[in-house]
């Protein structure tokens, strides 16, 4: 059974944490386990989930759940697997799922995220993507998109935030020729609960990419959270796409599906203006980033359709 916003059970695995209002990342890992079930295995690196999911002497999670360092959560996530399999346990009956943010993925953990796909590891690994490392004072990650204001990056009268574009991490995953890979945003949360459902049934190892904007970092309201998460999408500057690799005599290929293409566009400028980390872009920066959109959107028209 496919399972949405109407069918996802009402059982909750992820409470009681201390994140912030609006936080996008613990609606991601609610979401998540709440299709996953009561036998899913988690891991976290160093970052903001484990930090307001582990407040001793409170455990937030339901599940099983460990905090891995942070370099390691699809190392980890691997020995817990194999774990599994030594205590006899039916791999179909359990899953393991890691969470870790942009920069415990893009950065920190993207060795053991790329030797967990080399292995073919079964596991699930989730990156809840808020485009900076947040638990540690907003720091620029390789995943925070051009012309966001991060301590690391700040807006000043030579720069006006950060001058990288976001590393393309969903595609470096799937040019692993990994089984499935997912981008996916809490604005569109059937389509989430969708991907993450699809990858439990998948053997070997499965990476979902979400969105999950943050109010502290971001600079919005607490009660934008979702809206925002749906106007990236919309704006076209995230989009919602899946990977199915295949592999034929040791070589390695696999399909792209954009599962959402617009024929129009929303506005980039009001998406970012509505962001304060966003405030210092001028017009003409502004067009760099819908160029770059522009550009992007073509590839993938022409490539993955």
């Amino acid at each position: 059974m496919t399972v949405n916003a109407k069918t996802i059970a009402h059982d909750e695995f992820f409470y009681g944490h201390k994140a912030c209002a609006g936080c996008g990342g613990s609606l991601v890992v609610r979401q998540a386990l709440k299709v996953l079930g009561p036998k899913t295995v988690c891991a976290l690196p160093a970052g903001c989930m484990s930090a307001v999911g582990f407040n001793f002497p409170q455990l937030c999670f339901a599940n099983n759940a460990m905090i891995t360092p942070f370099a390691a959560t699809a190392a980890v996530l691997g020995g817990i697997r194999a774990g599994l399999c030594a205590q006899g346990l039916d791999p179909q009956e359990y899953q393991v799922v890691g969470f870790a943010g942009d920069g415990g993925t893009a950065d920190i953990g993207l060795q053991a995220l790329s030797g967990a796909i080399d292995r073919d590891d079964d596991i699930i690994y989730i990156c809840y993507d808020n485009e900076a490392y947040m638990n540690t004072g907003i720091q620029k990650s390789s995943l925070t998109p051009f012309g966001a204001k991060t301590t690391t990056t700040p807006a000043g009268r030579n720069a006006h935030g950060c001058l990288t574009s976001k590393k393309n991490l969903f595609e470096v995953v799937a040019a692993h020729g990994i089984p499935y890979a997912a981008t996916a945003s809490i604005g569109y949360l059937n389509d989430f609960l969708r991907k993450v459902e699809k990858a439990s049934a998948i053997r070997g190892t499965k990476y979902i990419h979400v969105i999950a904007p943050c109010p502290t970092g971001w600079g919005h309201g607490v009660d934008q959270t979702v809206d925002i998460a749906k106007e990236v999408v919309d704006c076209g500057l995230w989009y919602l796409a899946e990977y199915e690799g295949e592999q034929v005599c040791g070589r390695t290929g696999g399909r792209y599906t954009l599962n959402r293409n617009p024929k129009e566009f929303s506005s980039v400028e009001d998406y970012l203006r509505r962001q304060a980390r966003f405030r210092a872009l001028t017009s003409e920066e502004v067009a760099q980033v819908v160029a770059g959109r522009d550009r992007k959107w073509e590839q993938m028209r022409r490539d993955w359709s």
